[in-house]
């Protein structure tokens, strides 16, 4: 992984070149979280990459390291309400937004992961596989992943019977089986749940 993507966006005449990704778009529970992220040109952090492709422990330290090293980064989340009510593609594209105009060094070119250009108010191109292609997009996904993390564990204190901590809202069998015994919560996607609920 280089800076190839952003060294040609520079060449462009671009100065703030940020990557972005999301996390949490396939969970049953949850928000959906995006990262914005603009790094240091050639800063090399030892283990980045897709935050799919690490474990939770080398995610947490690569978290810190990168909200130190970052000359600007932004997280930002859409609920499950949210969720439900504009479809998850549009709340994807939403935190996406978020976490762009969130940034405090504004960006004007944004690295996107994926095939789909969320509406920014910036420039921008999407990269498939982004997050194992762009150190910044690779950044994003991190905080993004580790984000979104630490929020299903605080749900899984206020919430433990539903053991968010272990499949932290995806659609696993044992959170199949928890929301056989519990029912659904405020914090579930209902759009999500139609073959559970039979509307689907």
């Amino acid at each position: 992984m280089d800076y190839s993507y952003e060294i040609f966006a520079k060449s462009k005449g671009y100065t703030a070149v940020c990557g972005v990704d999301e996390a949490g778009r396939g969970p049953l529970a949850g928000p959906v979280y995006a990262a914005a992220v603009i790094l240091p040109e050639g800063l090399e952090i030892e283990g980045l990459n897709d935050s799919k492709k690490i474990s939770e422990k080398k995610r947490e330290k690569l978290f810190d390291i990168i909200i130190e090293k970052a000359i600007s980064y932004s997280i930002a989340s859409v609920d499950e309400k949210t969720i439900d009510e504009i479809n998850i593609l549009q709340a994807t594209y939403l935190a996406m937004k978020k976490a762009v105009e969130g940034l405090d060094i504004p960006a004007d070119y944004a690295l996107i992961d994926g095939n789909r250009m969320p509406p920014l108010s910036i420039d921008g191109e999407t990269i498939i596989k982004g997050d194992a292609n762009s150190p910044s997009i690779a950044a994003a996904s991190i905080l993004a992943k580790v984000s979104r993390d630490r929020f299903m564990l605080e749900l899984d204190e206020k919430m433990p019977q539903y053991q968010f901590s272990k499949h932290k809202g995806y659609g696993t069998k044992l959170h199949y089986e928890m929301l056989t015994e519990h029912g659904i919560s405020e914090h579930h996607r209902m759009s999500f749940l139609g073959s559970f609920l039979g509307t689907k």
